[in-house]
């Protein structure tokens, strides 16, 4: 499988905290305890890259890795239930949708959904809500190992008979595994389609042009 180099960058607590960067970013989101930390360590193939906890809310921080020196992805903080106070809850989830909308060099969204479920109306409204501002974004179905490829290709097209029925524009599903890995190929072949190639360094022509001084 494709190797990545990944290193932690920098957490920020709201947009304008964001360190300032060129390179495109990818943004996981998803409700609380979808496993976006996990999916995290699973595409860089380091276990303990983004901290992963079973509480809900654990990631409260927008938190910054830089892949292969050429984009940054991006693990926001869940939306939902969170055991968190509730303005603080407010606070993190503000910060998230700010960075959503006003981060110039955000280039996809990938919106992590469980594949154990039908579609959840906090999911739907998130959905919702990046249709409306016109934001790119795919959805990638976590936990995939969890039941059989019939259950949760079943929940898949669930997805989509739900989203034609809203008039929602259906966006690129992908399914995924933390624990066993199933899909990361996939993805981060996905992603690398959607990003700007990186541009190649110009290499000298060889020539002298000594004689033109």
């Amino acid at each position: 499988m494709k190797t990545i180099a990944a290193r932690f960058l920098t957490s920020a607590k709201d947009l304008a905290s964001c360190p300032p960067s060129k390179l495109p970013e990818v943004a996981f989101i998803g409700r609380s305890n979808v496993g976006k930390s996990s999916l995290v360590n699973t595409l860089t193939k380091q276990k303990d890259l983004a901290k992963v906890s079973k509480v809900p809310g654990k990631t409260k921080l927008i938190n910054f890795f830089t892949m292969n020196g050429n984009w940054n992805l991006v693990d926001l903080p869940g939306y939902g239930f969170a055991k968190v106070g509730k303005g603080e809850e407010q606070s993190f989830n503000l910060a998230a949708g700010d960075y959503l909308t006003e981060r110039p060099n955000l280039k996809l969204i990938l919106t992590l959904v469980d594949s154990r479920f039908e579609p959840t109306e906090i999911d739907l409204a998130f959905i919702n809500w990046l249709n409306e501002r016109e934001k790119p974004y795919s959805l990638v179905f976590t936990k995939t190992d969890t039941l059989s490829k019939d259950a949760w290709q079943r929940n898949l097209a669930i997805y989509e008979e739900t989203l034609e029925a809203l008039e929602f524009p259906i966006p690129p599903m992908l399914p995924c595994s933390s624990k066993t890995a199933a899909g990361r190929g996939e993805l981060i072949q996905y992603i690398e389609s959607v990003l700007p190639k990186p541009k190649k360094k110009a290499k000298g022509s060889g020539v002298s042009l000594n004689w033109m001084k």
